[in-house]
Parts: structure tokens; sequence; C-alpha cells
């Protein structure tokens, strides 16, 4: 049996992580700060159905390493790791939201709690493991709520299609 290459579409298999430079952030669920931290990164995170360890691998890996912070000479040259940066990771299934038809999201490429529970838990695993110090995180499937001081304002979108 042949493979129709036609029939998948290699572009909605990805993990998607949207990284926003902070001054400042926190995470609050019923009115309980749970998380929060100076300068760093909120890291709001997406997983999918196909997304593998792999995934977690590469993309803790790539937000680690990637180089949005200023240098001396204010260029965005240095990573979290160098700056001695936090970070909070929050689970955002909403990133998958599919828009094209209609006018209300569908999130059916978004994985289910079986799915993107434990690959979220290996991503914080991974991403603490990266920059050697705990991060923070907000909590699986909770009505959070997220504040932020972007500065810059700089917010980069990762996703693990762009691999290679």
């Amino acid at each position: 049996m042949a493979f129709n290459f036609r029939l998948f579409n290699f572009k909605t298999l990805l993990m998607k992580a949207v990284l926003q430079r902070v001054s400042s952030a926190s995470v609050t669920i019923d009115r309980l700060k749970i998380a929060a931290i100076d300068q760093g990164l909120l890291v709001l995170i997406s997983i999918e159905t196909a997304d593998s360890q792999e995934d977690c691998s590469w993309l803790a890996a790539k937000i680690a390493n990637v180089r949005i912070f200023n240098d001396e000479n204010h260029v965005m040259n240095l990573s979290l790791k160098e700056v001695y940066g936090d970070m909070i990771v929050v689970s955002q299934f909403t990133l998958h939201a599919a828009t094209k038809k209609g006018n209300r999201p569908s999130y059916i490429k978004a994985a289910k709690p079986e799915i993107a529970i434990p690959l979220y838990e290996s991503f914080i695993t991974q991403i603490e493991l990266e920059l050697g110090k705990k991060v923070q995180t907000g909590r699986f499937g909770a009505d959070m709520k997220v504040a932020l001081c972007n500065d810059g304002p700089v917010t980069i979108i990762i996703d693990t299609k762009n691999k290679v």
C-alpha cells in the first residue's frame, strides 16, 4: 500500500512554544500566586498528539540557548543561561487553535491530557537540566491568571516542525 503524502500534513505535527522575555511575570490560581519571577522568560507551551520525547529535548535545548537577552552593547546576543534569568513554564493548549473555518476555534490538534501531561512534565525536566536549575510552572489544566511585563517587547514563537 502506497503512502499518500498529500493526505498527511507534516506542518500540523509540532510542539509549539511562545517565549516572552520579561522583566517580571507571575501565575495566580484562585487568588494564590503560585509562580513569580523577575528577569527571564515566560514560556507558553502547547503539545500535539504526535509530539515525542525527542521534541521535548530539542525544544528545551533551543529555548535554553536562544540568544534574546541584551549584551553590554544592547545587542540580543545572550541566552537565558548566560544572564542567569529565571523561567515560568505554562501549558496553553489554545496555541493550537485552528481558526480556518467559522468563528469558534477548534482545539482538535491539541493533545489530550493523557498524552500532554507526561510530555509537559518531561519538557520541564529537560529545561531544568539545560538551565541547571529549577523552573517555576503554572498548573496543567487550571484556570490561571498570567501577568507579565514583556521586556522589549520581545516575543518569539518556536515550533518543532522547524528543527532542520
